[in-house]
């Protein structure tokens, strides 16, 4: 009996270790279209090394940067069939699959930082969150900051007039079109890596984007004059999909979403911080940087933000003016 008792112990004890050791780590692929150099892709490193760590390795997140994996439609499309399984990308884009979502997105209809700040922590943000999750089995994992939309063009454009006819690049996505047509300018939809290049050879006069983007992308290189319209604050969603969080079980789950929205505050700080900075920045490197009185820029914009065609309702509206 004692014998058969250190049997059977001592194969308890080596499938115990066979346990232990012998399981695989969940893998998943984070995908965005930022640069490796850019906080977005940083910080995303950083919360893999920490969802690895607290998970004791069983979640494996792999981060692809810089549209190596799609460009951004690519990767909002790789959610659903399973060739990636987290993602960084705007509400303009997911605006096709749930337009609600898209709100904070247009143009003025966020009065700064702050607002921002209390609609990412809003019930009206958890109730779009969970309508977008609704229609397309994808959950949002938090909300961050990706900054104030500038326009950077080689003349100064200080009133509305100045856009007349200007060809500018826009991120291919409905919302984005609202800024230009309102003030007449002729936006071309085009993909995020291409637009250097596209600028370079005078395929588009202009683009916009966060005065934090513009450097990282060296947009001040190929466009002399950045000016501060200030029309749309953008943010990002951390996007994963039901089949992820699944996989991974809901012990690590939440461990997941911990880190996640721990990690976009982190960003947002940074991006906001590095907001303040870069005007003298840019200034040093002999880029024109126009202050812009934003507000015939808003008149311009306004009846398009309450007519007919938006995919808020009047309500939503509302709600988040009055935060």
């Amino acid at each position: 009996m004692i014998k058969s008792f250190k049997a059977a112990l001592a194969a308890g004890c080596i499938f115990l270790s066979g346990a232990s050791t012998g399981y695989s780590a969940e893998e998943l692929k984070w995908a965005h279209v930022y640069e490796d150099g850019s906080t977005y892709h940083q910080q995303a490193l950083a919360a893999a090394a920490e969802i690895k760590e607290r998970t004791e390795g069983r979640v494996d997140i792999k981060v692809f940067p810089a549209s190596s994996l799609g460009k951004e439609v690519e990767i909002n499309e790789g959610l659903g069939i399973g060739a990636v399984d987290i993602i960084y990308t705007g509400p303009s884009f997911v605006e096709r699959y749930y337009g609600p979502i898209a709100i904070s997105d247009y143009p003025f209809i966020m009065r700064g930082y702050d607002h921002w700040k209390s609609y990412r922590t809003s019930d009206l943000f958890k109730e779009l969150s969970e309508g977008y999750h609704e229609a397309t089995g994808n959950q949002v994992l938090s909300l961050l900051y990706y900054g104030m939309r500038h326009v950077t063009s080689n003349k100064p454009i200080l009133k509305p007039e100045d856009m007349k006819g200007l060809k500018i690049r826009v991120p291919d996505s409905p919302l984005m079109l609202m800024f230009p047509k309102a003030v007449g300018a002729n936006p071309t939809p085009m993909a995020f890596s291409e637009v250097y290049l596209a600028l370079q050879q005078g395929v588009v006069d202009a683009q916009e984007n966060p005065l934090p983007t513009i450097k990282f992308k060296k947009f001040y290189e190929v466009q002399s004059n950045i000016n501060l319209t200030g029309h749309l604050l953008n943010s990002l969603l951390i996007i994963a999909s039901d089949d992820a969080m699944e996989r991974i079980g809901e012990a690590d789950a939440a461990i997941v979403r911990e880190v996640m929205d721990k990690t976009a505050m982190v960003v947002s700080d940074e991006i906001r911080q590095q907001e303040d900075d870069l005007v003298a920045w840019f200034r040093e490197q002999g880029v024109t940087v126009n202050e812009v009185d934003r507000k015939p820029f808003q008149d311009a914009v306004l009846p398009s933000l309450t007519g007919d065609g938006v995919p808020y309702t009047m309500e939503q509206f509302e709600r988040l003016g009055a935060l």
